[in-house]
């Protein structure tokens, strides 16, 4: 694995958390989308790895009922990875999720996301689920663990 920092950053920082999501991810989502998504949120968490002081990865993720925190997106640089970067920042997560008395770790991701489903296996996530997802126009695995 890398020797990677992690570091928690303010979800109010909208424009720091665009400019890491849109490193990955396309469509590009402005500053507005994060505010708007992560407003009134209970227990909104942002992290960001750094490898050499260089921004690599995030995590971004938030309480989706009492008891249950929920990994709403996670994202490396193409560069970064393949070095567990994601796995990283996913325990980081899951470890403060923990110790802020979370029960339950979720997260969701599409089939053709190979690496995140073995991490969910690898990680003694089960899969408790499917969902379609209308934007995505695709199925959503969902997978929990206990965090106890």
């Amino acid at each position: 694995m890398a020797d990677t920092v992690i570091d928690r950053i303010d979800p109010k920082d909208s424009a720091t958390i665009s400019h890491l999501y849109n490193q990955v991810f396309k469509p590009e989502r402005d500053e507005a989308f994060f505010e708007r998504r992560l407003r009134d949120r209970i227990a909104p968490l942002v992290l960001v790895a750094r490898v050499d002081k260089t921004a690599v990865g995030f995590f971004i993720g938030m309480e989706l009922r009492p008891g249950v925190y929920f990994s709403w997106v996670t994202g490396v640089f193409p560069d970064a990875r393949r070095i567990g970067i994601a796995t990283q920042l996913m325990c980081a997560a899951a470890d403060w999720a923990k110790t802020e008395g979370y029960k339950t770790m979720r997260f969701e991701c599409t089939n053709k996301h190979r690496p995140m489903l073995h991490f969910g296996i690898e990680q003694d996530y089960n899969i408790v689920g499917i969902r379609y997802d209308g934007e995505a126009h695709e199925n959503m695995i969902i997978f929990e663990r206990s965090l106890a």
